[in-house]
């Protein structure tokens, strides 16, 4: 067998689950073959350059062999082989969420208490009311 449909393709790599959800994957444009926006039933070859998204992770691999069962993770491993590039990218993206800043380590003591909720409120209703009484 020298070429196989990428979606069969996908999933006996175990990039993903299934094979439905590796072929939805095609359909929303997030695998390409050598650049180019595919369809499920585009065959893939030996030496094909694939680009897929998993999540925020884009990976580039190159396609060593070809199977058409999913077999042990092992031996899915064999099937490709990531480029350098693509992993020195996937650890600097790894490293940028790591030292990215937490929106929620600005709150000093969390979530308001139902008596902070009633403080905010009354403070609100005395600047902002409507009444004509003051």
């Amino acid at each position: 067998m020298d070429s196989l449909r990428i979606d069969k393709w996908l999933w006996a790599a175990r990039f993903y689950k299934t094979r439905s959800l590796a072929c939805d994957e095609v359909t929303k444009h997030r695998v390409q073959i050598n650049g180019q926006d595919v369809k499920p039933a585009r065959e893939v070859k030996v030496g094909d350059t694939l680009q897929l998204r998993q999540g925020h992770v884009t990976k580039t691999i190159v396609v060593k062999g070809i199977s058409a069962t999913r077999g042990p993770a092992p031996m899915a491993q064999l099937l490709y082989e990531e480029t350098p590039q693509s992993m020195a990218l996937r650890a600097q993206q790894a490293e940028q969420n790591r030292l990215a800043f937490e929106p929620a380590h600005s709150i000093e003591h969390g979530r308001p208490t139902k008596r902070d909720r009633r403080q905010i409120e009354h403070a609100w209703n005395e600047r902002w009311s409507a009444s004509a009484d003051k």
